[in-house]
């Protein structure tokens, strides 16, 4: 059988025989009097390490708790594991700071539970919720028990079983992973000699291709200084040969420079002895006028004819032998002066 205290709490159910002591108290109380009392729905809560409990309890009678002192504090060091005054949080324990929470929903309806997260075993212990509102002042214990499941060894043998299957896997797989990781490098490893010996093979193509190349090219250098040998020599020797032609040539133009200077000094001295001779052709011809020759031949008409007419008569003084000969030379004795 169950009974349901007259505040709103949605678990403030209480079975007849926990409730019994209170009710005593409550007798016991003078009649009409309002004193403040703080009662724990449940004074043992258990939990395991890692989950979130409440710990509740309830103002009797039922009261708005928003202008309360409610303090919730842990027996075994005295420290405040959580303080609310006023509509406020206040100091409290170092290892409780962000873990605790007073759930306000539930003050006005004089609610105090307390919420804290993610407990361990060293929360466990008893916890007092104590209020004081004026002159009054309540307070109510409820207990906290944290059991770790894993830290409870029932069969040793069984722990001791697990620990060495555990190890022994842990040691295969690590084993395992060992081997597969050994196998993976060597044939990494492989892969990369491969490719170094590929490489390898390669350069020393590249490196005979080289060679061959700067063989053939020392060859071809060897050819070129051969011929560029071959070709200065062939050129001095065209060079000297035709220095000696041009020394030749240029002897051989002194030479006719100076023929030609003797022609031109003979000219000059042959028309100056024509010169002369022509003087005195013109001053000692006789009966040149009269030459049918020189007379039917004009020097303008027949300039040849005429000179060949004028060279048949002969100057007297040229062929004194013949002083009464006109126009009559030697070849010509006996004639008496006929032309020829």
């Amino acid at each position: 059988m169950h009974f349901l205290l007259g505040c709103n709490h949605p678990s403030f159910t209480l079975p007849w025989r926990t409730l019994l002591p209170y009710l005593v108290a409550l007798h016991l109380l003078q009649p009409g009097s309002a004193q403040l009392r703080v009662v724990a729905p449940s004074l043992r809560v258990t939990a395991n390490v890692g989950q979130d409990v409440v710990l509740r309890c309830q103002l009797s009678p039922c009261k708005d708790a928003w202008s309360s002192d409610i303090r919730w504090i842990q027996h075994r060091t005295s420290g405040f594991v959580h303080h609310y005054q006023n509509g406020e949080d206040l100091e409290q324990m170092e290892e409780y700071k962000g873990r605790t929470e007073l759930l306000r929903d539930g003050l006005s309806d004089g609610n105090l539970d307390l919420r804290i997260t993610a407990v361990s075993t060293s929360d466990s212990g008893s916890y007092s919720c104590a209020v004081q509102d004026g002159d009054g002042y309540a307070d109510a214990v409820v207990d906290l028990e944290v059991s770790d499941p894993f830290s409870q060894i029932t069969h040793p043998w069984k722990v001791a079983l697990a620990v060495i299957v555990t190890i022994l896997v842990g040691s295969f797989v690590i084993t395992v992973f060992l081997y597969r990781k050994k196998a993976a490098e060597t044939t990494k490893q492989k892969g990369k000699d491969a490719e170094l010996e590929r490489m390898d093979a390669k350069l020393g193509t590249l490196a005979a291709e080289l060679e061959r190349r700067d063989a053939k090219l020392e060859t071809l250098v060897e050819n070129l200084e051969r011929r560029n040998a071959e070709f200065a020599e062939k050129l001095a020797s065209e060079l000297e040969r035709r220095d000696a032609k041009l020394d030749k040539l240029a002897s051989d133009l002194v030479q006719q420079t100076k023929a030609v200077e003797k022609l031109n000094s003979q000219w000059s001295k042959l028309q100056s002895l024509k010169l002369t001779k022509s003087d005195t052709i013109q001053n000692n011809c006789i009966g040149y006028e009269k030459s049918p020759q020189a007379v039917n031949y004009s020097p303008l008409s027949n300039p040849e004819k005429h000179h060949e007419a004028k060279r048949r008569w002969y100057i007297k003084s040229d062929y004194p032998q013949y002083p009464n000969q006109r126009g009559v030379g030697p070849a010509h004795v006996g004639t008496h002066g006929t032309p020829i």
